[in-house]
């Protein structure tokens, strides 16, 4: 590992992230990804995906029972035809192109989060924010906004669980379309590897304190964390 300064604080982002998002439902990917792509925009989207592989596998295996299957089914078809688009996106941009696109995805998704109407979480509406999830995903790692303004007005269990399958399926099917493509490289994930260790003890402190905590003000701290740095990142470098 060249900098261990970097990875301390990419570490320190991903057992925060982890919490947060074993905790609310989102926030793994608001908070990791503009870090990563100040630090180290190489890693981006690969290794954000693999590390949210496990996140996800745990949270929705603990709250399994509430999964909405249903939705979740309708999420996917919108969501494979995104993550081509998403690709595309990928190949065609530069470095701070896309680190520009990063920061505005999290802005947007940040401002739909506090101003977007009530969605409800009904076919046509989850195919959509599958579309829009497969192609934000796929090129920038920031997915969950869309997915959670879905179901913001469900029960936790519910939102978390879905969430999470969702996220699981897609980010599988990102990768293998992002391997096909060329796009997975070694030290992509020997990076996901060294940060797999924050990523359980976050998730693990998340299981002990998510019933305990404030979830409407760790959401509101995620969502500014959150606008600060999209807006750092859209700032040329």
């Amino acid at each position: 590992m060249s900098d261990p300064a970097v990875y301390v604080v990419l570490a320190a982002a991903t057992a925060v992230a982890a919490f947060m998002q074993g905790a609310i439902g989102i926030g793994f990917a608001l908070i990791v990804a503009p870090v990563m792509g100040l630090l180290r925009p190489d890693l981006l989207p690969v290794a954000l995906l693999v590390l949210m592989l496990p996140l996800n596998l745990y949270v929705a295996l603990r709250e399994r029972e509430a999964i909405d299957w249903r939705g979740s089914a309708w999420i996917g078809v919108g969501r494979l035809p995104g993550t081509f688009l998403g690709l595309w996106i990928l190949v065609v941009m530069s470095t701070n192109g896309l680190n520009q696109l990063i920061g505005a995805s999290t802005v947007l998704a940040v401002l739909a989060a506090l101003f977007a109407p009530v969605f409800r979480p009904k076919p046509g509406a989850c195919v959509s924010v599958g579309l829009i999830t497969g192609v934000t995903e796929t090129a920038t790692g920031v997915g969950g906004p869309p997915l959670a303004l879905l179901y913001q007005h469900r029960p936790g269990p519910e939102l978390r669980s879905t969430i999470a399958c969702c996220f699981l399926i897609g980010e599988l099917v990102s990768l293998v379309i992002l391997a096909s493509a060329g796009k997975v490289g070694a030290e992509q994930l020997r990076w996901a590897l060294y940060l797999l260790p924050p990523l359980l003890v976050g998730s693990v402190a998340s299981r002990v304190m998510h019933q305990r905590l404030d979830a409407r003000r760790l959401r509101q701290g995620v969502l500014l964390f959150a606008l600060v740095s999209g807006v750092a990142l859209m700032i040329p470098h």
